[in-house]
Parts: structure tokens; C-alpha cells; sequence
């Protein structure tokens, strides 16, 4: 099987342009490749993994990947996909996140003897003179056809300001000037980003002529990455950190049944041949293919001691409920504790298992709490300080989330 037979079979991609030559190149490794990474947080998060799959593979493949990080479109923001205007971040904001990315994604891609690039888009564009912009590139986009691509349509009822506008000119220009000093040819993302990358292959068509734009050709990823990664808690991030391990694994033991063999097949090295066997697995069998999946993709950002002290952990809770020693625990402190208690709504809120008051209440109110096996049924019952001493307390969210709470 080719690299591009099984990125298809692994149902990573969904649309692509001149199909023909983009096996030509990948299959034999001809490819240098980028895809933008939005330097907004300082931690990438499962979301991600689409993406950062797809590099390992086709980078195993022979292929050359490029991580970009749009230090300077981040300056600008990318209106797909959002009905506001994001804030503005700060060049030092923007290194740092980049800094801690590019620390994550070795865990995923080679960056030694130039088999990898991380470039950032602020190198080149902050650089750029805006009359020569408009001159040179400019000139190339018909503004009737930008306000047609479905980015732009999202944002015209409530606004769309001039300065998010030129993000597809910016975008393209990444792929136009990474064409001519880096050799990249190819350009991945999701399907939010089709019309900017369409715009890239377009000005490198119009730029360089006919003979150029055959090695300009782009490949869509799915738009499953877009749904990865958010909780009620809020995201599930790399950086153990901000997600434990534990958290982490949980995060993929818990996917619905429907999604656990297209998760298998988008993230995980097993070989199609054993996720097809798990096609004709029902009922626990289920369970076994999640942890299966909670386990591989857990040892790939964590490490396998790691994802193995995240699976012993989750086993013992769930059938004994009561082994502590790798579980997810939260200290508070004095300043969390009033008149020698603390509620539960706000010790959910505190503890990361519930994103506000309301919705730990309504948590409450659902029969979804326990608190050391007992389950809480009044929004009003509060946790004595004494009882977060020494080993603190066990909650338990649903049926299959447990956290400890203690006190320093």
C-alpha cells in the first residue's frame, strides 16, 4: 500500500487538487510540505493530532515537512470558523507559544539534518512593505471571489474588519514565498482553510506561470481535528501540565462508540489490518478498543510508562474505586476554604470538572456527583475543611471521571 493508499484508507483526507500529481509526489518522498499551526496557546492539544499524524507519516514517507507558525498572521487573526474578532497577542506572547510547540511536535517529527523545517510566518511578513504588497500580490486577488469563500461569509452580518480580510492574501503569500526559498510544494490544512489555500496556488499560478503551478497542488484534510479536544472542562492540551496523563487518557477511553475506530485509524501507528479485525467487535469489546486507542495515543505524548500508570490507575478505579496514588489531584488552599468548608459547586469548578457554578449544579441536580461514594443531591451541601486532610476526598463525575481534592 502507498502512503497515499493508506492516508485514504485512514480516512485523513477528504478533497484534494491534481490528484494524480500529489501521489507522484508523496509516494516517492518529492514532497516539502507545510501546515500552519495557530500560535494562540502555549500548549498544542489533541485537536492538533490530525495534523501532526499526518506529518509523521508522510515525513516517514521521505517527505520533507514544514511546521508554520503564523507569528505574523496571529498578529492579524483568521477569521474561519468565528463570529468575532479575536485579540491581538504580543510578539513576545507569540515566541514563547512558539518555543513550546516546537518542543511538542519533536515528540512527532524529525527536525535534525534538515528533515524537518519550523518556520514562522512573522519572518517574512513583518518585513513586507504594503505598497509593494499591494503591487506585487494584491493585484493578483479579485475581492468579488474572496467575499464569495465561505471564511468571509460567516463574518459579514456581524462584521468583518479590514484588517481580518487580508488574512487570505497572508496566507497565500506563506505559500508563495515558501515556494521559491524553500522548495515547498505542497500545502495541507483543514477544510476552514480551503479557500486561503486555494488563494496560495492561485498566486503562485499567476506569479510564476503555468509551469509552476503544476507543483503547487493542495491537499484538505478532514475537519474531524476541529472537533478533537473540547470538554466541558474546556481543551484537552499536550502539556501534562495542563492536562495530566491520567486526564489525558481518560479523555480517549471516554470517546463515543461511533468514533473510536475512526480515531484508531486517524491517530494511531497500529496497522489497518488490526483496527479492520476491531470492525466486528460489539458490546465490552468496545471498552477493550478504547483503552486500546486511550493507550497508544497516551504513550505517543507521554511516554509508555506514562500511559501505562494512566491505564493501571483508570482499571483500579473503576473497579475498586479507591486506589489514589496516580489520580488527577487538585491542592487548595486556605484562600479556597470559607468558614471551614468549601462548596461542592464551587470545589467541581475548582478542581477543573465542571467550566462554571451552573454547570456543576446542574451536574448536582442530574445525579452526576459523588463525593467519597455518596452521592451529592442539594447544591448546597459544602465539604468540611477536616475532611480535605491527609489523603482529601474522592469526586466522581459520571461514571467514569474521579479526581482527589485535598488541602496543602
Amino acid at each position: 500500500m502507498t502512503i497515499y493508499d493508506e492516508l485514504k484508507a485512514r480516512g485523513l483526507i477528504a478533497q484534494v487538487t491534481d490528484e494524480e500529481e500529489i501521489k507522484e509526489l508523496i509516494n516517492n518522498g518529492k514532497a516539502t510540505f507545510y501546515i500552519g499551526f495557530d500560535p494562540t496557546a502555549d500548549s498544542l492539544h489533541v485537536g492538533h493530532f490530525m495534523a501532526l499524524m499526518l506529518m509523521r507519516r508522510l515525513q516517514r514517507a521521505g517527505n520533507r515537512p514544514i511546521a508554520l507558525i503564523g507569528g505574523g498572521t496571529g498578529m492579524v487573526g483568521d477569521p474561519s470558523g468565528r463570529t468575532d474578532m479575536r485579540s491581538m497577542m504580543t510578539v513576545e506572547t507569540i515566541q514563547h507559544n512558539c518555543d513550546c510547540f516546537k518542543k511538542q511536535m519533536s515528540k512527532f517529527i524529525d527536525f535534525s539534518d534538515g528533515k524537518a523545517l519550523m518556520l514562522n510566518n512573522a519572518d517574512w511578513l513583518m518585513e513586507l512593505n504594503y505598497i509593494e504588497l499591494l503591487r506585487e500580490v494584491g493585484a493578483c486577488f479579485s475581492v468579488n471571489n474572496m467575499l464569495r469563500a465561505e471564511c468571509y461569509k460567516q463574518r459579514m452580518e456581524k462584521g468583518l474588519s479590514f484588517l481580518e480580510f487580508n488574512y487570505m492574501i497572508m496566507q497565500s503569500y506563506d505559500f508563495y514565498h515558501m515556494f521559491q526559498t524553500v522548495g515547498c510544494n505542497l500545502q495541507c490544512g483543514g477544510d476552514d482553510q480551503w479557500s486561503n489555500m486555494l488563494g496560495g496556488t492561485e498566486l503562485i499560478r499567476r506569479k510564476l506561470g503555468k509551469d509552476a503551478y503544476a507543483m503547487t497542488i493542495t491537499l484538505l484534510l478532514t475537519s474531524e481535528g476541529k472537533k478533537m479536544g473540547k470538554t466541558q472542562a474546556g481543551a484537552v492540551w499536550l502539556d501534562p501540565e495542563k492536562t495530566s496523563p491520567y486526564d489525558f487518557y481518560q479523555y480517549w477511553r471516554n470517546v463515543d462508540d461511533a468514533d473510536v475506530l475512526k480515531c484508531l485509524r486517524m491517530l494511531t501507528d497500529l496497522p489497518l489490518e488490526q483496527i479492520d479485525e476491531m470492525d466486528k467487535w460489539e458490546g465490552a469489546q468496545l471498552n477493550q478498543a478504547k483503552e486500546i486507542l486511550a493507550f497508544e495515543l497516551t504513550k505517543l505524548v507521554h511516554s509508555e510508562e506514562e500511559a501505562q500508570k494512566a491505564q493501571d490507575t483508570a482499571r483500579a478505579l473503576f473497579s475498586q474505586g479507591g486506589d489514589r496514588a496516580n489520580m488527577p489531584t487538585t491542592a487548595l488552599t486556605a484562600a479556597d476554604i470559607t468558614d471551614g468548608a468549601i462548596t461542592v459547586v464551587d470545589l467541581m469548578v475548582k478542581c477543573g470538572l465542571a467550566p462554571s457554578k451552573g454547570e456543576a449544579r446542574r451536574l448536582i441536580q442530574q445525579g452526576g456527583v459523588e463525593i467519597d461514594g455518596e452521592k451529592v443531591k442539594d447544591t448546597a451541601v459544602a465539604v468540611a475543611a477536616s475532611a480535605l486532610e491527609g489523603e482529601g476526598v474522592t469526586i466522581k463525575k459520571g461514571k467514569k471521571v474521579f479526581h482527589r481534592a485535598m488541602v496543602q
